[in-house]
Order: C-alpha cells, then structure tokens, then sequence
C-alpha cells in the first residue's frame, strides 16, 4: 500500500520502462498517479496500487514531481502540450532517450523546474543495485528528489547542463556497442570454423574483461593530450597487426564491416607522423568530424 506520508509521484509512458519505473516507486510506498496514451497498460499497475489519470492534466495535478518516460522527445512534448497550466511550477523529470542537444532545447520549454535523465539499465534492473541513473539540470530539483528517484537505483547528478546526461548516456552506450560489434565479429569468425560460440564466449568475456582496465590509461592520455604516456603497444604495430584482422575475415567469408573503420584511422594517425604513440591518440582524429 502506498505510504501516504511519502511524497506523490506521476509517471507518464506505462511502456516496459516506464512500468518497471512505477512498480519502484510502489515498491518503495510513494503514492503513484499514471497516464498513458494506451489506457489498457495502467490496469496491472492500478491492481498493484497505482492510481489511474484518464487526462495528461489529470496525471500533472496529481503529483508535485512528474517523472515522463515515453518513445522520445516529440512524443514528450505532444502529450506535455495537453496539459495546459497543470505543469507550471511543477519538478518534470524526463527519463525518456535522446541527444545531449535534444535535452538542452527541451530544458527551456516548459514553466518547470527541469532534470533530463539517462537511465542506464534494462527495465527488469529498474529497483535494484545494478541499476543506476544520471541526471542534469536543475540542482535544486535535484536535490529535493534525490530520495524518491533512488528508488529506481543509484542516482548520479552530472551537473548543470541539462545535455550531460544524456551526454553521459550515450557515451557509455556507445562503448557498450563498440564492444558488442567487437564481440559479434569475433563469434562469427570463430563460428565459420566450426568452433561453438558457447565455447569461445568465456574466452571472449575473460580477454574482455581484462583490457577493460586499458580505458583508464586512454583517459589519461586524452585528459593530457599526451599519448606517449604508458605506451606498451604502439600504434605503427597495431596498425600493422590489424590488417590480419581483416584477411582472417576474408578467408572464411565473413564481412569485416564492424571492424573496418578503425582500420583508416589507425593507418593515417601512423602517416601523420604518430607511430610512436598509442591508440588512443585516434580520438584526436575523431574531434576534427568525418573527413
């Protein structure tokens, strides 16, 4: 039941995530009102203790923090849009994907006091200590909410700059997805041979695991511009040695088109006179855009 000496909370989007986000707050006793564009989500909740807003306005009156969690940022903005005065004054959490620049033009729009989010967990780690959240914008919000948004799982505030979250979001997104492209080429390769996939998976994770240690090292160096630091394995001989990468491809018939575009880089940070350095000097690379 919820506790009501604890503060009221709105939750707009009952998708996956914003249903694992509800289920938190009914777990840790706040009083929990939502909405959603597709009424039929909000019954499970309501058996759960949830209370129901057949209107957007409804939903936003009913709570003092309004926590949006939806498709994206045009999707925020369509059903805030309906709420007419209901929102002015109100904390608005947006939980919901996007751009660091999606998050600062949105910070201005509405008569709130505003935090932009970015959730790093799948929804059944919504509420446990896996999980945990950033958040950017306004401090005060922030502070004032901290309790009720830890029952979603760690809360880390990033600062002022409404686009840090999702700046924070993407970036560890993106080295997720590097290493999962890493990780799919070297199944397939392993696999075109005959080799079971679950017998090379703990190899993989074990290798993995270990270089992970290498980011802070490249974190030094970009932080210092000084890729000379720690070098052990120098970029000429990378370079050369990941050639082998994209012929061992070839010979079994895979495509090397995860991989590929490290290849150029590398090669052309060596040209530019660099071969003495380490790899992470290619960020540098990667600031001038796509050339």
């Amino acid at each position: 039941m919820p506790d009501l000496s604890k503060s009221a909370v709105t939750v707009l989007g009952l998708g996956d995530m914003g249903s694992a986000l509800v289920r938190a707050l009914l777990k840790a006793g706040y009083p929990t009102t939502v909405w959603n564009r597709t009424a039929d989500k909000a019954k499970p909740l309501v058996a759960e203790g949830a209370t129901h807003a057949t209107t957007v306005a409804e939903a936003v009156a009913a709570s003092r923090l309004v926590i949006a969690c939806l498709f994206d940022y045009k999707s925020v903005t369509d059903v805030l849009d309906t709420a007419g005065d209901a929102l002015t004054g109100r904390v608005l959490v947006n939980l919901t994907n996007g751009t660091p620049g999606q998050a600062r033009e949105f910070a201005g729009r509405y008569d709130v006091d505003y935090l932009d989010g970015g959730i790093m967990a799948v929804p059944p780690m919504i509420g446990t200590p896996a999980a945990f959240v950033f958040y950017s914008g306004s401090r005060s919000a922030y502070d004032t909410n901290k309790q009720v948004l830890e029952a979603f799982g760690e809360s880390l505030y990033v600062g002022t700059d409404a686009g840090f979250a999702a700046l924070h979001d993407i970036g560890l997104l993106s080295g997720m997805y590097g290493m999962f492209a890493g990780g799919l080429h070297a199944l397939a390769l392993v696999t075109s041979a005959g080799v079971p996939a679950t017998t090379f998976a703990p190899l993989l994770k074990r290798y993995i695991t270990s270089m992970a240690g290498y980011v802070d090292g490249m974190a030094e160096q970009i932080d210092k511009q000084d890729y000379t630091i720690n070098v052990t394995s120098n970029i000429a001989m990378q370079s050369a040695g990941y050639a082998n990468l994209m012929l061992s491809a070839e010979e079994v018939g895979i495509s090397p088109e995860l991989l590929a575009p490290l290849a150029p880089l590398m090669a052309r940070r060596v040209a530019d006179g660099h071969g003495h350095e380490d790899i992470g000097g290619v960020v540098e690379l990667l600031k001038k855009g796509k050339k």
